[in-house]
């Protein structure tokens, strides 16, 4: 890096970078860029800011900022009010204002401003149904009206720019067709080309000192149609290729060119597309040179599912392959060994050795190693990933989350475990609940994807009436093993899924023993519910519930902000409560599903590291649970900041802060035992049945508990900790620490037992003890790539 500079002004706002064509970092160029409501000057040399302008009306919304090649002129326009067309005219050098013009348009404004030349934009008026050429020749402003009817027939519904970076092009997109447009002489418009697909433009390039090409991709269908014209002559093509395209990578969104010089001296170009799926292909004569699936740099959640019962009786052949792969692999491997294989036939025998090795086999271990990774990104794609080599199983790209006139900004949100066969393992496959709303809103409509695990196929789909601002997964399943969930609206109705009736039987059966809590992080409040009634009004439905708010724990906002909340995981197996130490002595773990572990931060100390002094910020960690709204257990870690990374498993928790005194990270970690079972450490109570081990708990009775923690210095940055599991629990615990120069630590969980002492006696080493060090170590070879 060369310089970077950091661009402040009074408010958010579109930005915008112009580039001098000739543009040398060497040399005293000036790079204009307009952000955060002000246009700034930088030097290329450094970085320097040489000059800022502010733009003082606050209705002001910059469209486009022009510089014309050559000219010392720089042109902001915009809109102010919606209906007031703003020109300014500033000077390069030193950012003095030159002239500012407006002109009034009783219509009003929408959508997106097209440049169609230095000194010419057009729009669209506020019905959509005329077209705006504005220009501002010598800093005057004139414009010019065009109905859309008169350059589309028959068009139903408002029209929409697309910008185009094409001199003297712009297209316009109505419900049925997209028109390209020329700009001719004096605002006059020319329609170049009609076309009913889905289209995609590239920037220009210049290809010679007066020739600009572009490339045009269409979308039809399974393939896609590919054009390179001259920015100056619409009907010679350059170039005209077809490429069939993978449906489940959705529509081309971007698009890029590049020119070659080939042997016969004309033009090649290659093509960089980005999808839907937001995937990246280089496209060159006609055929796809490679892919790279991007999407997968953008996971939104992830969730994993069991691999398919591998039958007895069944062949190879028929598991994995057909009868013609099988036999074409037997080939590939005989001429293997007789030497006659080309370098492709031993590319393909590799390929069939990797995917034949036991790890990357698609059916269950003994062990339960081998699983499915299913993830969702932020595209609306779902991938399944096998554990054992990482390769792509299936993807698909939900229909659910493409852009509708239902649903104008489909998001994904989360991914849950929606049916889980363990009965008929053999006869159904598992399938994954998609949870996405149509906005970025809280309160715009949900919409909920069934996805089967083994194939990707999107069994069906829901468009719900209600918002889904939380979804809690139940404990309960009924005879298909489809896990009951709770979706919460924005106004704080709970519904009830799968809406079938013996699922709402198992519900209510259940009814009085359900509790979660919501967290407000930026308001500072932690709040419980627990279900109420049926719903009543307009929303009656008897899947759909009233709530009510039971506790809330609200943290003083000068004083604490909250930056970290965990939870153990709902299907957490804990083998034992019981723990055996040193002196033959039990400790009860206080195992329970409603604890939940919060921390918050001095509110100057949830900047940056750095950002503050050791006095002035401090962490607090609380272990709270959640049907009660009891704080169990607080502590504070006096000169330490965030970021907070939390794991949560079992009785304990283990959280990575910075410690600002020290200037290093540290890990804490928090274990939390049972009092109300210390009588049962009496053998013969145990063996003539005086203990109270099975009498029922109730969380409304005050728990007596103890805590036992500890600190340790760590050496790495954290951007994610997680930990291990297994089938019965019984393993012992591995803390799986992703680091910030993308590696995953293991460490061992004995290395964070707070009952750590300099000099453990011999019970304790006996126990499996480690000697106490201010430091956790971290061992190379127990660290991945």
């Amino acid at each position: 890096m060369v310089w970077e500079s950091s661009l402040q002004g009074p408010k958010h706002s579109k930005s915008f970078l112009v580039v001098p064509t000739n543009l040398k970092f060497d040399k005293d160029n000036v790079l204009v860029v307009f952000s955060n409501g002000r246009l700034h000057a930088i030097s290329c040399i450094d970085g320097e800011v040489l000059w800022k302008k502010d733009f003082e009306a606050e209705s002001f919304e910059v469209q486009q900022v022009i510089q014309p090649p050559g000219s010392d002129l720089i042109y902001v326009v915009g809109f102010a009010a919606s209906y007031q067309f703003e020109m300014y005219q500033i000077n390069a050098k030193n950012g003095e204002l030159l002239k500012h013009e407006s002109a009034s348009f009783s219509s009003g404004f929408s959508g997106e401003v097209s440049l169609v030349s230095t000194e010419t934009v057009v729009a669209l008026d506020s019905t959509g149904s005329i077209l705006l050429t504005i220009s501002f020749q010598d800093g005057k402003i004139s414009s010019q009206q065009t109905p859309i009817s008169n350059l589309v027939e028959d068009s139903l519904g408002p029209a929409v720019i697309i910008p185009l970076s094409v001199s003297g092009i712009f297209a316009i997109k109505t419900d049925a067709v997209t028109v390209f447009i020329r700009v001719i002489g004096e605002g006059k418009l020319e329609v170049v080309e009609k076309t009913t697909h889905e289209i995609a433009v590239s920037d220009a390039l210049s290809i010679s000192e007066d020739q600009q090409a572009f490339a045009l991709i269409q979308h039809a269908s399974s393939e896609i149609h590919l054009t390179v014209k001259l920015a100056h002559d619409w009907d010679g093509n350059l170039l005209k290729e077809s490429v069939k395209m993978d449906r489940q990578r959705g529509l081309v969104h971007k698009v890029f060119i590049n020119n070659y010089i080939r042997t016969d001296r004309s033009y090649g170009f290659r093509v960089l597309i980005v999808m839907e799926d937001h995937s990246l292909l280089l496209l060159q004569q006609g055929e796809i040179v490679w892919s790279r699936e991007d999407g997968l740099a953008s996971i939104i959640d992830v969730t994993t599912s069991e691999l398919p019962v591998e039958r007895n009786g069944v062949s190879v052949a028929k598991v994995e392959h057909n009868l013609f792969e099988w036999l074409k692999g037997h080939m590939l491997k005989l001429k293997g060994t007789l030497m006659l294989a080309s370098p492709e036939d031993m590319a393909a025998i590799q390929s069939m050795r990797l995917k034949s090795s036991e790890k990357s086999k698609m059916t269950r271990d003994h062990n339960g190693f081998r699983k499915l990774l299913i993830v969702l990104t932020r595209a609306g794609k779902l991938f399944a990933l096998h554990t054992g080599d990482g390769r792509i199983v299936w993807s698909h790209l939900l229909r659910s989350l493409h852009k509708s006139e239902a649903c104008q900004s489909p998001i994904g949100l989360n991914l849950y475990q929606w049916q889980v066969p363990h009965h008929h393992a053999m006869d159904e496959n598992p399938s994954v609940l998609v949870v996405s709303r149509c906005g970025p809103s809280s309160d715009t409509p949900g919409v909920l994807s069934f996805v089967d695990t083994y194939t990707g196929k999107e069994l069906s789909s829901l468009s719900l009436d209600h918002a889904v601002v939380q979804v809690i997964p139940l404990p309960y399943t009924d005879s298909t093993e489809q896990r009951l969930h709770l979706l919460i609206n924005a106004d704080k109705h709970a519904h009830l899924y799968p809406k079938t009736s013996e699922a709402l039987s198992i519900f209510k059966r259940e009814f009085l023993n359900i509790y979660w809590y919501s967290v407000e992080d930026q308001n500072g409040i932690i709040k419980g519910h627990a279900l109420k009634c049926k719903c009543t009004g307009k929303v009656a439905d008897e899947f759909c519930f009233d709530t009510r708010d039971l506790w809330s724990v609200v943290f003083p906002s000068e004083s604490e902000k909250i930056v970290a909340t965990v939870t153990r995981k709902l299907n957490e197996v804990v083998h034992t409560q019981a723990k055996v130490v040193a002196d033959q002595d039990v400790m009860y773990k206080y195992i329970s599903r409603n604890l939940l572990f919060v921390a918050t931060v001095a509110p100057k100390g949830s900047g940056e590291i750095g950002s503050v002094t050791p006095e002035e910020s401090w962490l607090v960690a609380y272990l709270i649970d959640t049907v009660t709204g009891r704080i169990l257990h607080r502590v504070t870690h006096h000169g330490s900041q965030g970021p907070v990374h939390a794991v949560f498993s079992e009785n304990w928790v283990v959280y990575h802060y910075f410690n600002l005194r020290a200037h290093r990270y540290e890990m804490s970690v928090i274990e939390i035992y049972d009092q109300s079972r210390a009588d049962n450490k009496d053998v013969w109570k145990l063996v003539l049945g005086k203990h109270n081990l099975t009498s029922p708990i109730s969380l409304f009775s005050r728990p007596e508990v103890i805590t036992k923690s500890q600190s340790y210095f760590f050496t790495h940055s954290l951007k994610a900790i997680a930990v291990t599991s297994t089938a019965k629990g019984i393993t012992s615990k591995q803390l799986l620490l992703g680091t910030i120069g993308d590696q995953v630590l293991a460490l061992d969980k004995r290395f964070l037992d707070p009952r750590r002492t300099v000099n453990p006696t011999q019970a304790e080493k006996e126990e499996g003890i480690i000697p106490l060090t201010d430091s956790l170590p971290i061992i190379p070879q127990v660290s991945f790539l």
